[in-house]
């Protein structure tokens, strides 16, 4: 993966430097991990209901959609961090959301994008986690939450 350590990094403190990073260089990526140099070693990612070993990194897709018209950057980096910040307790230990770029080599059982050749761009601060909730609590619709498949059993009903 190799842009040095996680010392060369840009810690990205406030969503609208996401925001910024985003606007100057597309496409990219965040993936909740232990982070850069965890991944290092196993550049991929597995299916944890099957065990195949999948051609990249699972990430989410950051780059803006064109259904999402003049709406703010910042609010869809909000909900992009807000739709999987469960994995911040579902992961291992520390895991946490940093943000990366490569070339999307397929595609996930979850239909995510899976990162093949992946470059570390920056990591992502707590606080920002914190204000896009805040953000999102300001602009949300009823009972909406981060997408959080652990509640429920391998036939979708609840646990």
């Amino acid at each position: 993966m190799g842009n040095g350590s996680p010392m060369d990094l840009e810690v990205i403190a406030s969503l609208e430097r996401l925001a910024e990073l985003l606007d100057a260089r597309s496409p990219l990526f965040v993936r909740w991990s232990a982070g850069p140099e965890a991944d290092e070693s196993r550049p991929y990612s597995v299916d944890g209901l099957t065990g195949a070993r999948l051609p990249g990194l699972s990430a989410s897709p950051l780059e803006v959609e064109p259904w999402w018209g003049d709406r703010p950057t910042v609010l869809w980096v909000a909900r992009r961090l807000h739709d999987y910040s469960h994995l911040k307790d579902a992961r291992a230990e520390g895991a946490r959301p940093w943000v990366l770029e490569g070339e999307e080599a397929g595609r996930g059982p979850d239909n995510e994008p899976l990162v093949a050749r992946p470059r570390p761009v920056a990591l992502i601060d707590k606080r920002v986690l914190d204000e896009a909730a805040a953000v999102l609590d300001d602009v949300k619709r009823g009972g909406w939450g981060p997408l959080d498949r652990e509640q429920t059993d391998a036939r979708g009903g609840a646990r």
